[in-house]
C-alpha cells in the first residue's frame, strides 16, 4: 500500500505540477509581472497621460521560472498524496477509482482548495490592500478543511443530516466572512487585478482535473501491477 501511494503520488504530483507550472508561467505570471510595475511606482495607473495596456515586462528569468517549476511540481505533489489518501480510503468503502472517476477528486480538490476559499478571499495580485497575512492563513486553511469535509460529507454521508451539515460546512467560512483591511486602497488597475483572479482559477481548475485524473490512472495502475505481481 506504501509504495502504491509513494509511486502514484510522484508520478501525479510531478506531471501535473509540471503542466500547472507552463500554464502559469504563461497565463498567470504576465500578470503579476504588470501589477508588479504598479506596485513599484514605474506605471501609475490614474494621470494625465494614458497608460498603454500592452506592456513590455520582459524576458524569461531562467532561475526564478526554474524555482516556480519546481515548487509547484512539490507543491502538487503533496496535493497528490492527499488525494491518494482519501481515494484509498474511499476504495475501502467500495468506490471506484480510476483515471476517469479521478476526474471528480480532482474537481473536488479545485473547489476546496482553490474556489471556496477564493469565492471570499479572492487572489490578489502586488500591491493591493489585504488584512494581516496571519488571520487570512487561518481563515483559509479553516475554509478548506471545512470545504473538504462538506464534500465528503455530500459525497459519502448517505442520508438528509450528513447533507445539511455539508450545507453548514460550506457556507459557515463565507456567512463568518474572511478578514478584511481597514481601507480599499492601490496602484494596480482593476481590470489587472479581475484578470488575475480569472486566470488563477481557470488555471488551477485544469491543475487539479489533471491531478485527479493522474491520481486515479497510476493509483489503478500500480494496483493492478501489484497484484499481477502477487498472483504471479
Amino acid at each position: 500500500m506504501l509504495s502504491r501511494l509513494l509511486i502514484s503520488g510522484l508520478f501525479a504530483g510531478a506531471a501535473a505540477g509540471l503542466i500547472a507550472a507552463l500554464l502559469q508561467l504563461y497565463f498567470v505570471q504576465p500578470v503579476l509581472l504588470h501589477a508588479e510595475l504598479y506596485e513599484s511606482g514605474e506605471l501609475v495607473h490614474f494621470g494625465a497621460q494614458t497608460v498603454s495596456a500592452h506592456q513590455d515586462i520582459g524576458g524569461i528569468d531562467l532561475v526564478r521560472d526554474g524555482l516556480s517549476v519546481v515548487f509547484t511540481m512539490l507543491t502538487y505533489t503533496g496535493y497528490a498524496f492527499i488525494l491518494l489518501v482519501l481515494m484509498a480510503i474511499a476504495e475501502m468503502r467500495g468506490a471506484t477509482v480510476n483515471g476517469r472517476t479521478g476526474l471528480i477528486w480532482g474537481l473536488a480538490g479545485f473547489v476546496a482548495f482553490h474556489f471556496a476559499p477564493g469565492f471570499t478571499l479572492a487572489p490578489e495580485v502586488p500591491g493591493v490592500a489585504a488584512a494581516d497575512v496571519y488571520s487570512r492563513q487561518i481563515w483559509w486553511w479553516a475554509t478548506v478543511l471545512s470545504a473538504s469535509a462538506g464534500l465528503w460529507l455530500i459525497a459519502f454521508g448517505g442520508n438528509w443530516l450528513a447533507w445539511g451539515s455539508a450545507a453548514v460546512l460550506l457556507l459557515a467560512p463565507h456567512v463568518i466572512g474572511a478578514p478584511e483591511p481597514d481601507s480599499f486602497t492601490g496602484p494596480v488597475p482593476t481590470e489587472i487585478g479581475a484578470l488575475f483572479a480569472s486566470r488563477a482559477f481557470g488555471v488551477g481548475m485544469a491543475a487539479w482535473l489533471l491531478l485527479g485524473c493522474f491520481a486515479g490512472f497510476f493509483w489503478q495502475r500500480e494496483g493492478a501491477r501489484i497484484s499481477s505481481i502477487q498472483t504471479a
